[in-house]
């Protein structure tokens, strides 16, 4: 499914509910400006959320490849953008992500991939930490993987404590990362040339 020009069911009766919404808002949604935003923004939340239509686990198992290597993988500065579900307002930043194989491979697109399926997906950061670790883990079945993500929430940044410049970290481990040495290594590694948001 491509996302830009093909919409999944439901799409016209998101478009009312949203039509709805602005006339509770106080606006009038037949003025010219707002008769084709209840649709956008349908089509805009149907993006935003195309991660549900999507399985993360079939897009690392159809790169899979037999590789003896066994030192870590280091995939940084993955962009993503969600949607946090408590007030359904974006939160973005970076990911970086570390695995070390035991056996097997993937290609590094594939686990920018699984980020951006699981954040298209109303979200709170912590969970989406843990998701994104557990599927590497479950798939491909390494001997350890980890997780950290960086993120800005606009539900903090627009409304309530309207703090702009705070970032929230999280983080998720298994395996061999469970070692303080193997987690201070990839923590090390990411110190060293990581970019901020």
């Amino acid at each position: 499914m491509n996302p830009e020009t093909e919409f999944r069911e439901g799409l016209d009766e998101l478009a009312k509910h949203y039509k709805s919404i602005l006339s509770l808002l106080g606006e009038n949604p037949d003025r010219e400006g707002l008769q084709k935003t209840p649709m956008r923004v349908a089509k805009a939340m149907q993006i935003l959320t195309r991660g549900y239509t999507q399985d993360p686990r079939k897009v690392l198992t159809d790169a899979l490849f037999e590789e003896k290597y066994n030192q870590m993988v280091i995939v940084k500065d993955i962009d993503f953008f969600s949607m946090c579900e408590h007030h359904m307002l974006p939160f973005y930043g970076k990911v970086h992500v570390a695995y070390i194989p035991n056996g097997f491979i993937t290609g590094l697109s594939k686990i920018a991939r699984v980020v951006d399926i699981f954040s298209h997906r109303l979200q709170v950061q912590e969970r989406l930490t843990e998701q994104i670790m557990e599927c590497i883990n479950d798939t491909l079945k390494p001997q350890g993987v980890m997780v950290v993500i960086e993120a800005k929430h606009m539900c903090m940044q627009m409304r309530g404590v309207e703090k702009q410049n705070s970032i929230t970290t999280t983080s998720a481990y298994s395996g061999v990362f469970e070692s303080l040495k193997t987690r201070n290594e990839f923590m090390n590694l990411l110190r060293g040339e990581s970019k901020r948001i």
